[in-house]
C-alpha cells in the first residue's frame, strides 16, 4: 500500500496555477510520492501531467464536481487519462438532504460510462452516511447495492467512518475489493481532526486490515489542521506512516 497526501489539506495554497506548482514541490520535497487532486485550482490536464512529471508525483484519483462528472462525462475521462488518474473522485453529495435515490439516479450512467472507459467512479464518505434511509438500512449500504463494484467504488475515510459511530476496521472488511483508494486523519478528543498517529484512532489495525484487504493507496487528509501548518501537519503524518513501514 503506497501513501499519498490529498491536496484538499492544502487547498488554501492552491487557488491559483503558480501556488499549485509551489504546492506540488513541497509536498514531494516531504517525500510523499503520490497525490489525490482536489479542492485546486482550475487546471488543463496536460499542465496537471507536467506538472506531476516534473515533482515526481502521481495522482491516482481526483475529487471532482459533481455537475463535471455528470455533465462532460467524457471531458473527464479525457482529462483524468492525460495525467495519470485512474479514479474519478467523488468529494460531497449531501444524501442527508436528497437521499440515496437522488445520489442514484444522478450519478448510474456516468459512473457506467466512466467505467465502461476502464476508469471507475469513487464515493468519499463523510458520518451522514452511516444515517438510515428510507429502506431501513445504512445510506452507505443502500448506495453500496445500487451499484455493482464495476460501477462504483469507495474512497472510505477511516475517520468520518468512526465518527459516524461505526469501526473502519469492519468497513474495510466489508467493502473489500471496493476500496483502492483511503483517506487517513486522527480523531482525538471531541472528534478533533488530528495528525496521524497523534490521536486516538487504531491505526496499526487500521493499517494492517488496509493491506489485508488489498488497498492500494491511503491518502492523508487533515481538512482541518486547528490552526497549524498544514504541510507540518502533512509532514508529521507521512513521518509516522514511514515508521510504520509505510511511504
Amino acid at each position: 500500500m503506497k501513501i499519498g497526501a490529498q491536496l484538499y489539506t492544502v487547498r488554501d495554497f492552491s487557488k491559483s496555477l503558480d501556488a499549485l506548482s509551489e504546492t506540488l514541490a513541497k509536498i514531494a520535497d516531504i517525500g510523499y510520492e503520490y497525490v489525490q487532486v482536489s479542492g485546486v485550482c482550475d487546471f488543463d490536464g496536460e499542465w496537471m501531467k507536467n506538472e506531476l512529471a516534473k515533482n515526481g508525483l502521481k495522482a491516482p484519483i481526483t475529487h471532482t464536481a459533481p455537475d463535471k462528472i455528470v455533465g462532460t462525462t467524457e471531458q473527464v475521462i479525457a482529462d483524468h487519462k492525460t495525467f495519470g488518474a485512474d479514479y474519478v473522485g467523488i468529494g460531497w453529495y449531501a444524501l442527508l438532504e436528497k437521499g440515496s435515490d437522488s445520489f442514484i439516479e444522478t450519478f448510474k450512467d456516468a459512473s457506467r460510462t466512466i467505467s465502461a472507459s476502464g476508469l471507475s467512479l469513487s464515493y468519499h464518505n463523510h458520518d451522514f452516511e452511516f444515517a438510515k434511509g428510507r429502506s431501513g438500512k445504512l445510506f452507505f449500504d443502500e448506495i453500496a447495492d445500487a451499484f455493482t463494484p464495476e460501477e462504483l467504488k469507495f474512497t472510505l475515510d477511516t475517520f468520518w467512518v468512526q465518527a459516524g459511530g461505526a469501526d473502519p476496521i469492519e468497513w474495510l472488511k466489508k467493502l473489500k475489493g471496493r476500496t483502492p483508494c483511503i483517506h487517513l486523519k486522527d480523531m482525538s478528543y471531541g472528534r478533533k481532526m488530528s495528525v496521524v498517529g497523534e490521536g486516538n484512532m487504531n491505526f496499526d489495525g487500521i493499517l494492517d486490515t488496509a493491506v489485508n484487504c488489498g488497498v492500494d493507496y491511503a491518502f492523508v487528509e487533515q481538512d482541518d489542521c486547528n490552526g497549524e501548518d498544514p504541510f507540518a501537519c502533512l509532514r508529521r503524518s507521512y513521518e509516522f506512516l514511514k515508521s510504520r513501514g509505510f511511504k
